[in-house]
C-alpha cells in the first residue's frame, strides 16, 4: 500500500540501518551496499516476497556475489512488519512506472 511504502521510507532512512549501507537515496554506497534504485537485482529477482525474505535473512559472506554481508534485518531491531513496509519501499524504488 502506499502506507506500506511511505512508512517503509522512513524506516528505511531510520530505524532500519539501511541507508548506512545503501546510502539516503538508495543508490548504494561503494563497498557497503548495492543500488537498490535500479533493476539489477544481486541475490534474488527482486519481487516483494524475496525483498522481504532477503532482508529477514540477510546476506552471508558465503551467499555474497559481492563480497559484502548483510546482518538479519541489516543488524536493527525492526519488526516483521516493518520490515515488510521497507521492503514496499525497496521494491518501489525499481518498479517506477
Amino acid at each position: 500500500t502506499a502506507k506500506m511504502v511511505t512508512d517503509g521510507g522512513t524506516f528505511f532512512k531510520g530505524a532500519g540501518l539501511c541507508s548506512a549501507c545503501h546510502g539516503p537515496d538508495a543508490k548504494g554506497l561503494p563497498q557497503l551496499g548495492p543500488d537498490l534504485t535500479d533493476a539489477k537485482w544481486l541475490h534474488n529477482k527482486g519481487t516483494y516476497d524475496d525483498i522481504v525474505k532477503q532482508i529477514m535473512t540477510g546476506v552471508t559472506a558465503e551467499k555474497s556475489t559481492t563480497g559484502m554481508i548483510m546482518p538479519p534485518k541489516g543488524g536493527s531491531a525492526l519488526t516483521d512488519e516493518q520490515v515488510k513496509a521497507v521492503s514496499a519501499y525497496v521494491w518501489s524504488l525499481s518498479h517506477k512506472k
